[in-house]
């Protein structure tokens, strides 16, 4: 008899529990949480001007500048949510790099620092009393961009440089496609060498000031800035290794930083915040949600499935990257029907994608919640055009067991399971 009652009991409660799941689905008061924006890592790096940032291992680096000409490197050992100094001797910091076991801090007038165990110790490189304000790595070989001396060379891990055949002007950003670099500079525009840096030629793309490049697939990308001869600034973009530039729709925009991620370029500018193309910049979508806008964007970092954003004056900001990158179309052709598809793969650990078809122009909801109801994130929020779509969950952050997605838009509403499996 006792057995019977605790089982009905049981029985009872776990209805109750999934009636309570249930409501919380179908009910925006039960929203905790969404998740949705940028949130500011600032815990021991409050009020910093970051200028850079790498990732070593489990490792972040941010490299800082003052108004008083103070700075520093830090490093967080979980994702950002603390940070602490390492022993590098106090001076700003404009840029950093990684190769192999070297981690590199070019400075603001004391040349490159180098340091093989974490940011321990730091050692003073054959490359002094310079401002360096940029690295790339082509193989084996490190290359460096500095104010008013050109571009330098090491093919020791950064221990030695010397200088290479260039123009003495200030290099601003540096990236590398095949066997080529690329150099952004101020007023000139970029340069392209295909020899090690022992020979430049100028590229269409001149009279620019670049302030940062990033590559997807055979498509280089370039930030500028406006300067004294030209006003117009943006993203630029080359498809055949420089030889000729176009502007994408990002226009009168000052963009200090660019990375990518898949078919996505981000661009970070001086006061609107974060832009994202998932079409070789044919469109671009403000990506704020959260963030302080007020300062720029000096730098990117991408890792860990996060996205970091480096700012003057408000430390560095971190979001998980497939929300913030969000939905992209799969296809052209324009469906019947309202519809969501099954994830896929399902279980799945720890990403999954997810579908959705949409016959006419339509704001739409999609989010993602526990089995208490609770939401967890929101994976799209935005008004979209008709066609397919798929959108990319992360679950990195969660627990295993059974979550639920569900859609809603005008007039249209459903939900599915998938199960997350660690």
């Amino acid at each position: 008899m006792l057995n019977e009652v605790k089982s009905r009991f049981l029985s009872g409660k776990i209805f109750v529990v999934a009636v309570i799941a249930f409501l919380m689905l179908n009910s925006s008061l039960f929203i905790l949480n969404s998740g949705a924006q940028w949130v500011q890592m600032c815990n021991g790096i409050e009020n910093q001007n970051v200028t850079s940032m790498v990732a070593s291992g489990n490792n972040i680096f941010v490299g800082t500048d003052s108004l008083n000409l103070y700075g520093n490197v830090y490093i967080s050992t979980n994702n950002g949510t603390n940070w602490s100094k390492t022993n590098f001797p106090s001076q700003p910091v404009w840029s950093l790099a990684v190769i192999g076991t070297n981690i590199l801090a070019g400075t603001a007038g004391g040349g490159i620092l180098y340091s093989s165990n974490n940011g321990n110790t730091w050692n003073v490189s054959s490359l002094t009393g310079k401002v360096i304000c940029s690295f790339t790595v082509l193989g084996n070989n490190i290359f460096t961009g500095a104010v008013e001396f050109g571009v330098y060379m090491s093919t020791n891990y950064g221990v030695n440089w010397s200088i290479v055949n260039f123009l003495w002007h200030t290099v601003y950003a540096l990236t590398t496609h095949g066997n080529n670099i690329f150099a952004g500079n101020s007023y000139i525009g970029v340069f392209k060498s295909n020899d090690n840096g022992s020979n430049w030629t100028q590229t269409t793309l001149d009279s620019a000031t670049v302030r940062s490049f990033t590559v997807i697939g055979n498509n280089i990308f370039a930030g500028t800035i406006p300067n004294f001869t030209v006003n117009n600034s943006g993203v630029f973009l080359s498809t055949n290794d420089g030889t000729s530039w176009s502007q994408t729709s990002l226009t009168n925009k000052s963009v200090y930083s660019l990375a990518s991620s898949g078919n996505t370029i981000f661009a970070g500018t001086d006061s609107s915040g974060v832009y994202l193309s998932n079409n070789n910049g044919v469109n671009w979508f403000q990506r704020n949600q959260g963030l302080n806008t007020s300062s720029t964007i000096s730098s990117f970092l991408i890792t860990n499935n996060y996205m970091f954003a480096g700012t003057y004056g408000n430390s560095v900001w971190r979001r998980q990257l497939s929300e913030i990158i969000g939905i992209q179309n799969i296809s052209t052709e324009i469906p019947s029907k309202y519809s969501l598809g099954q994830n896929y793969p399902n279980p799945f650990n720890p990403r999954t994608a997810i579908s959705l078809c949409l016959p006419v122009v339509s704001f739409v909801s999609l989010k993602v919640y526990d089995v208490m109801g609770r939401e967890v994130q929101t994976l799209v929020n935005e008004k979209l055009q008709q066609g397919a779509f798929e959108v990319t969950f992360d679950g990195s952050n969660l627990n295993s067991g059974v979550y639920f997605y569900k859609l809603v838009t005008d007039g249209y509403s459903e939900t599915k399971r998938m199960l997350l499996v660690r």
